[in-house]
């Protein structure tokens, strides 16, 4: 023999509405670095999108052809006595980023701007060595 359960639609509706009115769910996760590379007849042109960042909080390195970018955000308390946080969304952390391009950089030729959230860097392709023939004697 089957139960019959009465179930009141409004009921699920509105549970737990009462009870959390500012609970918007769980914490946000790192943000991650959206980045554009463009290649170039000499080199390669990134662009990295790093709100919110110091320029002195963001480091470049160049290893051959493996670039890599980290920036860190840190967190400032702008709480007043009488106010209370109920919610905090913003990142503060570290993100970092590295890929590899299909040829080798300059590194003593790289430039980096930073201007409006987005890092710009200009990697030259280092000169590729040709070949040399060996005469035998």
């Amino acid at each position: 023999m089957s139960n019959l359960i009465r179930r009141d639609p409004l009921d699920d509706l509105f549970r737990g509405f009462f009870v959390r009115p500012v609970d918007f769910g769980s914490q946000p996760d790192a943000p991650a670095l959206a980045i554009d590379v463009e290649e170039r007849e000499n080199g390669y042109v990134v662009h990295a999108e790093i709100p919110g960042v110091k320029k002195d909080d963001i480091h470049v390195a160049v290893d051959g052809a493996v670039v890599s970018i980290t920036a860190e955000r840190r967190e400032e308390k702008n709480v007043k006595d009488d106010a209370r946080v109920l919610r905090a969304e913003r990142y503060f952390g570290k993100v970092s980023r590295s890929f590899q391009l299909a040829q080798e950089i300059d590194e003593a030729q790289v430039t980096a701007k930073y201007a409006d959230g987005v890092l710009e860097l200009a990697l030259p392709k280092k000169a590729a060595t040709q070949a040399r023939r060996i005469t035998i004697q």
